[in-house]
């Protein structure tokens, strides 16, 4: 399958389908960005790979205060901070599993590696450019969506 814009759309139409089903508060996804490496993430992010139609990786960056909220808002209990990084990884599944699903009803087979959950400040380097939507959680900007598709 190409990297063409149709394809490039399906997948960020799914992903902010997917945003919307998943995040318990009201969002708002602003128009994507192009993102050149290297990408720096300053405190949490989770990292997914793709396969299958086509090959890439998503990443979900964050902070441990927003998956906490979204947390307390899906379980209706705080939750404690050693489990925010368990918590932020079943996110990243969930966004990811569900954009494969939908994906799925378009012709576009994928499957999702095991989530890696990074902390504090990293470089993400090797991917050239990504593409990055921003998102609005509860009218605050919470979350970077970031969607690395390797070239064919």
């Amino acid at each position: 399958m190409k990297n063409d814009a149709k394809t490039i759309q399906l997948i960020l139409n799914h992903m902010i389908r997917s945003l919307k089903e998943i995040v318990p508060f009201p969002i708002d996804v602003q128009a994507p960005t192009m993102t050149p490496e290297p990408y720096v993430q300053k405190e949490l992010s989770v990292l997914i790979g793709l396969v299958g139609a086509l090959k890439g990786r998503i990443v979900i960056d964050t902070t441990l205060e927003t998956v906490q909220n979204i947390g307390q808002e899906m379980f209706k209990m705080a939750i404690e901070e050693h489990f925010v990084e368990s918590l932020s990884g079943e996110i990243g599944n969930m966004l990811a599993g569900n954009l494969c699903v939908g994906l799925e009803s378009d012709g576009l087979v994928l499957d999702i590696s095991t989530p890696t959950v990074m902390t504090g400040q990293a470089k993400f380097h090797g991917f050239g450019k990504a593409i990055t939507l921003p998102v609005t959680i509860a009218g605050e900007p919470r979350m970077k969506i970031l969607i690395m598709l390797d070239e064919e």
